[in-house]
């Protein structure tokens, strides 16, 4: 298993929707091996542009320990998901279990 940085940004919407589509995602990674390390919200925050013209969003970090085939089923439904306005995936590099 290894490292990753999960990081995306979700539409500004209620508290309970966006709740229920980080809830998703995390429920994803454990579903396909993975685990949730730590969960970083940081919040609501400005956008440096506009995304789908959107000037907002909701920050969310995540460290995840997981294999390859988890984090690609991962970014594959992130890709698809309207509620997202970005994501990315990188593989912490030197802190490997």
């Amino acid at each position: 298993m290894r490292l990753y940085e999960v990081i995306f940004i979700v539409k500004p919407m209620e508290e309970d929707v966006t709740n229920a589509v980080i809830e998703k995602f995390t429920k994803l990674i454990q579903a396909n091996g993975g685990k949730i390390e730590k969960e970083d919200r940081w919040g609501k925050k400005r956008l440096a542009y506009e995304i789908k013209d959107m000037t907002e969003g909701y920050y969310v970090l995540l460290y995840v320990n997981a294999e390859p085939a988890c984090v690609a089923e991962c970014d594959r439904v992130m890709k698809i998901t309207d509620d997202l306005l970005k994501h990315m995936i990188v593989r912490a590099d030197g802190i490997e279990e």
